[in-house]
């Protein structure tokens, strides 16, 4: 028998291993999300300083399914980014598949920061601050409570999708966006919140402990759902 072969990072969820496996697998998963994190900012700093506001606008006020294409798009490469990261035969491909990932959120996210940046600067800043601490505080509450959300699967599938929905729907029927602007942030920034509770705790119970790459990709996505709904929050206050 090998003695360096470790049933845990081929299947066995990180619950179930040794102390020091678990505190190097969070370890890991968080400082992967705080490289992601970095990696976003500085993608969409470069994309700022290089693509013109004027065509992005222009490309998609071009149609009405300007939208749909682009969030099409946005949905094939995240299953992508996640099958790569979750399945991928080698480190390399996991870390592809979040690379692609952070790539794909700062192209969703570059409209709605050029409108902030045109138009209240400081909005970027007051939702950055407001999602640290909203982060903080949801991990703070999986891990001391050490409480199993994986409960709130089901509800944040059907959330979602009732969500994805009201955003096809709204393409169409532009008065709906405009009509129920504010709530529909509020509502994704419950369903966001919920997300990293989720994650947080499949974190802590579900995952095996060689998937830190995959972890931190779940992560990213909810830190940059709630980071989305609360800067379209301050925008729409404004």
């Amino acid at each position: 028998m090998n003695s360096s072969f470790n049933p845990y990072a081929v299947g066995r969820p990180v619950a179930e291993a040794p102390l020091e496996t678990r505190t190097d697998f969070v370890r890991k998963t968080y400082t992967h999300l705080a490289g992601a994190i970095g990696l976003f900012a500085a993608v969409v700093w470069v994309l700022l300083q290089v693509v013109p506001a004027e065509s992005v606008f222009r490309l998609l006020g071009a149609s009405s399914y300007s939208w749909l294409i682009v969030l099409g798009a946005f949905m094939g490469i995240s299953w992508l980014a996640n099958k790569w990261a979750y399945g991928g035969a080698s480190r390399g491909m996991q870390y592809a598949g979040l690379g692609l990932y952070i790539v794909a959120q700062a192209l969703i996210f570059l409209p709605m920061l050029m409108l902030a940046t045109l138009y209240d600067p400081a909005a970027i800043g007051k939702a950055a601050v407001v999602t640290g601490f909203m982060v903080l505080g949801l991990t703070a509450i999986a891990f001391t409570t050490k409480k199993d959300f994986s409960f709130l699967g089901g509800m944040l599938k059907i959330g979602f999708l009732i969500a994805l929905g009201v955003i096809v729907a709204s393409i169409f029927m532009p008065g709906l966006a405009s009509g129920m602007g504010l709530w529909f942030s509020l509502v994704m920034i419950l369903l966001a919140s919920g997300s990293i509770l989720y994650n947080t705790s499949q974190i802590m119970y579900h995952y095996a402990p060689g998937q830190h790459v995959a972890a931190s990709l779940s992560l990213f996505a909810s830190v940059a759902l709630l980071f989305f709904y609360i800067l379209r929050l301050f925008m729409n206050r404004n």
